[in-house]
């Protein structure tokens, strides 16, 4: 299937290691050109560099902190001076299973804060910051990055279901200008990031990481730990012009949660 994506100009945030990584390279080898941003220049030059490399594509890093609307106004004005356009934001960054504690008894006001800076506001800042571009285009693509956690209860997943009301709500005002919203829901996937917390894991319960992987798949309908590639499959298909039809969805992509019926 042809994605129609030659010649597009996305901004994927977060996007310097694991699925942000996946989704730049993917988009990059779909003909997009892509702007990457994190907030380790060191590690995001080498990623964008590396991802040119291996795609031939035009691939740009800016240094950003989402939680710096300063940051964030200059990434989407370095993005036009470059490019001219935005027409596809994928919203990535932000910690993988978030700081703040399960437990009320350590759960800190600092850290939960935090994780809803990054991620509901930072999100809410770049949508804010690139929407006035796309509305002029008449066409954008947003998809943020959510987790299964906002499916289930606890302190780390109220990030991720505001993050799904947000995307709703700006889905239902911004449609008329032919920009869709989109979540993507990952569930346990292997980055860099995951792999080392298994590794820790084991070691903690004596068995070995096979062992443990093992029993962690028993958790999921495919049996396996999701690869940070499937993820941005699905990216690119959202944000492609085959995809108008699809907005203000939030798509699981964690193998298939037992037992669970979503409707």
């Amino acid at each position: 299937m042809n994605l129609e994506l030659q010649g597009k100009v996305a901004i994927v945030t977060g996007g310097s290691k694991g699925i942000g990584k996946s989704i730049a390279q993917h988009l990059s080898e779909e003909g997009v050109k892509v702007v990457i941003c994190a907030r380790d220049e060191n590690v995001l030059e080498s990623t964008a560099k590396e991802i040119s490399e291996q795609t031939g594509g035009d691939v740009s890093a800016v240094r950003a902190d989402m939680t710096s609307t300063l940051d964030v106004e200059n990434l989407i004005a370095e993005t036009i001076k470059q490019y001219g356009r935005i027409d596809i934001l994928v919203n990535n960054a932000a910690m993988v299973g978030g700081k703040v504690s399960p437990n009320i008894s350590d759960a800190t006001e600092k850290d939960l804060v935090e994780d809803i800076d990054t991620k509901i506001v930072g999100y809410f800042r770049t949508i804010k910051a690139v929407v006035p571009h796309m509305q002029n285009q008449k066409w954008g693509r947003i998809i943020n990055i959510g987790g299964l956690s906002a499916r289930q209860s606890s302190f780390f997943g109220l990030r991720n279901s505001a993050v799904v009301h947000m995307t709703k709500t700006l889905s239902d005002q911004l449609g008329p200008d032919g920009i869709t919203l989109n979540v993507v829901h990952p569930g346990s996937t292997a980055t860099d990031t995951v792999l080392t917390r298994q590794n820790n894991r084991a070691e903690e319960q004596n068995i070995s990481v096979e062992k443990l992987q093992e029993i962690n798949a028993e958790r999921v309908a495919i049996r396996r730990i999701i690869q940070p590639e499937e993820l941005a499959y699905i990216v690119c298909f959202l944000a492609s012009p085959k995809a108008e039809s699809i907005t203000g969805e939030s798509i699981a992509a964690g193998g298939g949660s037992l037992g669970a019926v979503f409707h």
